[in-house]
């Protein structure tokens, strides 16, 4: 039977290729935009989840009330990790993480720069990452081992085996390879090249025992049976006991913590990444339910567009059916045979939709930055994809199948099906269906793309033209002033500044910057730190609204100077700010200048308050502004030379500021651009709907056509006659679609401090977009049916 079935189906679709065209592709663009939203969602909600212990492992965090809100965040002390495992019997096994260090590796006459993470020797008792040799031999508690992963032992060692050779690190110290690692895979978020321990990092003096600097990541190993709530409990106050207690000892008045520790799952850290509210409920997870409904979106226009596309065939199969009927066949009978022609389609559609995605997978990994893959060697993905489109030939053939096998012999059989044309019917109601979806992911591109631009036209407060960083490493800050002196004299430059971080990230933050005795709500507002040596007004471009620049090489007594922005002035109630003393970080700083606020971090927050603090504070950036009079290039090579000159162990490195800046909005860029790719799809799909549906509605009408055109109707009257009742549903469509895309986008804007307001025009033209793509389809099948001979469709059977 079923075989017969098949053979049925395959006739069917050989009998009208276009249809059959149209169906299968139609199908295969929902299939392949599903399954890669499937396969990016796959990989999301598989991160880190691969460990064998990760039941037992979380993640420590810190929540506090900050600038009258709560929020909580994962950096913590570095003395935090070894102090909690030695209070607490519960945890089994700790570990810190101090990402971010790049290193110079050096084997012979090799050298690389090495994306560097300081661990715990628990780091490898707690994760399960995958060894290719050397496992047995770690010693993280000796300040003298590393680990490498296998690409970066490959780049260093050649084809030579690393266990056991000696390493140098910063052309300074010997390490030796203990263990190299297979390279991460791409569901972890853990990042390095190489792995040293905590021990080495305290050696070289990364190691500190402030409570008050939140600077790594702490994971914990609970013992099993351990109750999380019960022991949150009992550690909830810990580091703010201690910090206080210490704070107390040294006198720090205006230094109070107030806040709370707690540890949450560490498989939830990476998509629950927002402390927005004290708690991690949102994050990532937000975007990967965004894409899980679009991807259903997709599939389910796709289906709409089958089951329109096979009713509007009912006129050609109404004898069939009847003739079938006549001669014995039940309803589940052709059932069977209609699905089985779905199913089919569908698995053709599997097959266009699998070499689609081949196609597409380079652009949309570059798009959402993973490195994504479909295995046609594995079983397991063979029975996925046949399942699959197994599945959406059932859901998609199901309507179709109902409604072809319901229709009633003694009709049937007189060669014309008569069809309800008047009311709201099914078909019209998908319609709708396919362009309210359609409409709804329009408006969210246009909004996204608004807000992207939004965004960029706001004021950044610097001037980033011709401003280029560079990494303080190696000898660099011990002959900065030898470097900042012949960058000047060398005309390549204009100016120069030394500074705690890139004017477009921020690196440090924290409390207790006040002036006289501190109110509670004083101590609870947190201040951006940022540092300069000298001209870092001049040098980022900066707006001075008072007083004058910090320079250390003109005024002896600028190690302890401080600059605030206009927030920061607000924040510490300052009338006249200029020489006034502002106790923070255990220093009394003395206030030269004031200068507009600028952004540092997210394009997309408020401004916050922010202190520049004078030479006593910590550097990890050189700025220096190019000098237009010559080209980029030649201004970069006597750079370059320069720093090679006092820095010769590492190569030179460089980033432009309005580069880095740009970077900010990837994220928001590539969920801006996903949207506008499967708002066309969706489109496009809906497209082949409405032509589904005209041409159903032509075969119905086609008498009626003809009797016009013999009465003397114009073509342009019967194309109207066709066109106004699709127009109506794309219309409803518009206004169903609307107050949905409002609301998703309210709700997307909301992570947003500076955003836009949604104005009632992006609704316009999204409607009139919706409007003018199928006035083009609806016309295209009106004009061919309006131009059809009468006679043809006059003809008696």
């Amino acid at each position: 039977m079923i075989k017969n079935y098949i053979k049925i189906a395959w006739r069917n679709l050989l009998k009208s290729k276009s249809f059959s065209i149209i169906n299968i592709l139609g199908l295969a663009i929902g299939m392949a935009g599903a399954l890669l939203i499937a396969l990016w969602v796959e990989n999301m909600i598989s991160m880190d989840r691969f460990h064998e212990k990760s039941d037992q492992l979380y993640m420590m965090s810190n929540r506090d009330e900050n600038q009258g809100e709560k929020s909580a965040w994962v950096s913590t002390p570095k003395i935090l990790g070894p102090s909690l495992a030695t209070d607490f019997p519960d945890i089994e096994e700790f570990t810190r993480y101090d990402e971010g260090n790049e290193l110079l590796t050096t084997f012979k006459e090799k050298k690389l720069i090495a994306y560097t993470v300081f661990v715990d020797p628990g780091f490898f008792e707690m994760f399960s990452l995958p060894f290719i040799k050397g496992e047995n031999n770690i010693e993280f508690d000796n300040p003298k081992g590393i680990v490498l992963t296998e690409s970066y032992a490959k780049s260093l060692f050649g084809h030579e085996d690393p266990i056991g050779k000696s390493i140098k690190i910063d052309s300074v110290d010997q390490v030796t390879v203990q263990a190299i690692l297979k390279d991460l895979p791409s569901n972890s978020s853990f990042k390095f090249d190489v792995l040293l321990p905590f021990a080495y990092a305290k050696t070289i003096g990364y190691v500190d025992d402030n409570w008050g600097n939140n600077s790594v990541s702490t994971y914990i190993l609970l013992k099993e049976g351990t109750s999380l709530p019960a022991f949150n409990e009992k550690i909830k106050t810990y580091a703010r006991d201690h910090f206080n207690k210490v704070a107390a000892e040294k006198g720090y008045q205006s230094a109070k913590n107030t806040g709370e520790i707690f540890a949450f799952p560490y498989v939830d850290s990476f998509l629950y990444n927002s402390g927005k509210g004290g708690n991690y409920t949102s994050g990532r997870i937000d975007v990967v339910k965004l894409f899980i409904w679009i991807g259903l979106f997709i599939m389910l226009v796709a289906s709409i567009n089958f089951m329109n596309l096979s009713t509007a065939r009912s006129e050609r199969r109404a004898k069939e059916v009847g003739v079938r009927k006549v001669i014995g066949a039940n309803k589940t009978t052709l059932m069977a045979q209609f699905l089985t022609e779905s199913i089919l389609i569908s698995l053709f559609g599997m097959l266009v939709a699998t070499l689609l995605i081949f196609i597409a997978l380079p652009f949309f990994n570059q798009l959402v930055g993973k490195q994504l893959s479909l295995s046609l060697l594995n079983i397991q993905t063979w029975l996925l994809l046949i399942g699959f489109a197994i599945m959406t030939g059932i859901l998609a053939g199901t309507y179709p199948a109902f409604f072809l096998s319901s229709f009633q012999p003694i009709k049937t059989l007189k060669g014309k099906l008569v069809a309800k044309t008047k009311g709201f019917s099914v078909r019209s109601i998908l319609v709708v269906t396919q362009f309210s979806l359609a409409i709804v992911l329009i408006i969210a591109t246009l909004v996204v793309t608004k807000q992207i631009q939004h965004t960029k036209q706001r004021e950044r407060g610097y001037n980033e033209n011709g401003l280029v960083y560079t990494n303080l490493k190696g000898d660099l800050e011990k002959n900065y002033k030898l470097i900042r002196d012949e960058l000047l004299a060398s005309n390549a430059v204009i100016s120069v500044s030394k500074n705690m971080s890139p004017v477009t990230d921020r690196y440090s933050n924290g409390w207790g910057f006040t002036t006289g005795t501190p109110t509670e709500e004083d101590k609870r507002i947190s201040y951006n730190r940022f540092s300069t040596d000298a001209d870092a007004v001049k040098n980022l471009g900066l707006t001075l609204v008072a007083g004058r620049d910090i320079d250390i090489y003109k005024f002896a007594t600028d190690s302890t100077a401080l600059i605030l922005n206009e927030s920061a002035v607000k924040s510490l109630h300052l009338e006249n700010p200029i020489n006034s003393i502002v106790d923070g970080d255990g220093t009394r700083w003395t206030v030269v200048g004031v200068v507009k606020d600028f952004i540092i971090g997210s394009p997309f927050g408020d401004n916050f308050p922010m202190v520049i603090l004078g030479p006593r504070a910590w550097f990890t950036t050189i700025h220096y502004r190019l000098n237009t009079n010559r080209s980029t290039a030649d201004n970069l090579k006597i750079i370059e030379s320069i720093f090679n000159k006092f820095n010769p162990d590492y190569p030179f490195e460089y980033q432009f500021v309005d580069k880095t800046y740009e970077q900010k909005f990837k994220e928001t860029k590539a969920i801006g651009t996903l949207s506008m790719v499967f708002a066309g799809l969706t489109i496009f799909i809906s497209c082949l709907g409405l032509l589904a549906l005209i041409a159903y509605m032509a075969e119905t009408r086609m008498k009626e056509i003809a009797v016009r055109k013999v009465l003397g109707a114009t073509v342009m009257q019967v194309t109207s006659l066709l066109s106004i009742d699709f127009i109506k549903l794309v219309i409803i469509a518009i206004l169903i679609a609307s107050p949905i895309a409002w609301w998703a986008m309210e709700n997307w804007l909301q992570d947003y401090s500076y955003r836009i307001e949604i104005k009632w025009y992006y609704f316009v033209i999204a409607g009139l977009m919706a409007v003018l793509i199928s006035m083009a389809t609806i016309s295209y099948q009106a004009i061919k049916s309006a131009l059809a001979n009468p006679v043809d469709s006059l003809r008696d059977e």
